[in-house]
């Protein structure tokens, strides 16, 4: 086999109207992985044009779907798909590619019928229209990202930057995952299960995030925090540090500790050879039995079998 061969090949199928910035997410992330070979292909090669943007050229046609690995669809607005798009993508379901979408991406695949009895999400701004248009598809209005049966889609924005990395992370692991995040200088992978609409996206501008008190808690993960803890550092009350934790991150301060821990977990398994027990403490999960337990819980493997999964060599 050819290096390109050997490599997870992805299509980016471009469907208008279409956002310059939906286009280049999957571009941004999966291009800092050299394990991926992605091209971006669309129903009518030439200047597409994006809304609110210049023209991008796409040179590739639908043919660069077929045997890909993961076929991902960004754009419609709802607007209607053209048929051999549809095509395409039924085809490659049919032939065991793993199917996502991007924000409104997700209409596509509902016009495929690829989300018939199954959970999906697009930008929330839009999710009713989803319903009312595909009363077969179980809308999940207010997710980052949702998986059912191997096809994954998201919301808008920055929650289709979670769901690339989510699918970096599931080919390749959490730390490749992280380079990726890093490469992009956004935060790591988060969960698809939090919320999409945050009360308070920006803080206020007399300086009150709690950016810096998760900056310290990240720094000690493998000691013993509390939520005392956490509001000491931030002079703040519990239940002010609770409210306004939940404001900037969708979680609630316990939660949001308990999702980087085992993400450090998932790091050092990748990363080195340490006993089980050490990583459990490093990432203060406690004991081996606790990691082996949230580790179960969160990507359906054991330690041991994770660690198996995905040791890099890089």
């Amino acid at each position: 086999m050819t290096e390109i061969q050997d490599r997870h090949r992805i299509a980016v199928v471009v469907v208008t109207p279409v956002l310059s910035f939906d286009v280049s997410i999957p571009l941004m992330v999966f291009n800092s992985v050299p394990d991926y070979d992605v091209r971006i292909c669309t129903a009518r090669p030439g200047a597409v044009p994006t809304v609110g943007g210049p023209d991008i050229v796409v040179t590739d046609g639908l043919e660069a779907v077929a045997g890909v690995d993961t076929v991902i669809t960004v754009g419609s607005g709802g607007e209607p798909a053209p048929s051999e798009v549809l095509a395409a993508l039924r085809k490659a379901e049919r032939a065991g590619a793993r199917i996502a979408s991007l924000c409104t991406g997700a209409f596509v695949l509902a016009q495929a019928g690829l989300l018939d009895g199954r959970r999906a999400t697009t930008h929330w701004g839009l999710a009713g229209d989803l319903a009312a248009r595909f009363p077969s598809v179980k809308v999940q209005p207010d997710l980052l990202f949702v998986e059912d049966g191997g096809i994954f889609t998201s919301a808008g924005a920055a929650a289709a930057i979670d769901l690339c990395l989510h699918l970096v992370r599931l080919d390749f692991g959490a730390a490749v995952a992280n380079v990726a995040a890093r490469a992009a200088v956004v935060s790591p992978v988060r969960p698809g299960g939090q919320a999409q609409f945050i009360e308070t996206p920006l803080p206020p501008e007399r300086g009150t995030s709690l950016a810096p008190t998760r900056a310290w808690a990240l720094a000690r993960l493998d000691r013993p925090l509390t939520l005392a803890d956490l509001a000491a550092h931030a002079s703040t009350s519990v239940r002010t540090l609770t409210r306004r934790f939940h404001q900037e991150t969708g979680l609630s301060p316990l939660q949001w500790l308990l999702h980087r821990r085992v993400d450090r977990a998932r790091e050092l398994l990748e990363t080195t050879e340490l006993p089980m027990d050490q990583v459990a403490e490093k990432s203060g999960l406690g004991s081996a039995d606790s990691l082996r337990k949230h580790l179960v819980e969160r990507v359906g493997l054991t330690p041991t079998a994770y660690r198996a999964s995905f040791t890099h060599a890089r």
